[in-house]
């Protein structure tokens, strides 16, 4: 079959250089890149550049195409996600509800 010369993305093959969905990511790396924590798979967001861990619920940011796959650099992905100081602050209003008003 003759490829269409009007049409110049119906032959283009894509560029090893640029990588899966021009993000520069080697599409064999993707294949064997795991969560640190977790050792489960990843789910491209080429959109977003990143790697979303589900079990861990954290997304990898990738830089330049490469994956930063540290967990100090990772986005929390769920949204129930709450903040800690509130909750201790929570806790302890609580617990000295229970103890009584002497405490």
């Amino acid at each position: 079959m003759v490829p269409d010369t009007d049409d110049p993305e119906a032959d283009r093959t894509p560029d090893p250089a640029v990588g899966h969905s021009g993000l520069g990511i080697d599409p064999k790396l993707l294949e064997i890149l795991v969560c640190p924590l977790t050792k489960q798979p990843l789910r491209l967001e080429a959109e977003a550049g990143e790697l979303v861990s589900e079990a861990a619920k954290l997304a990898f940011p990738i830089r330049q195409g490469v994956p930063i796959m540290l967990v100090d650099e990772a986005r929390r992905t769920d949204t129930a996600f709450t903040d800690p100081v509130a909750e201790g602050a929570e806790a302890l209003g609580a617990a000295k509800t229970k103890a009584g008003p002497d405490s």
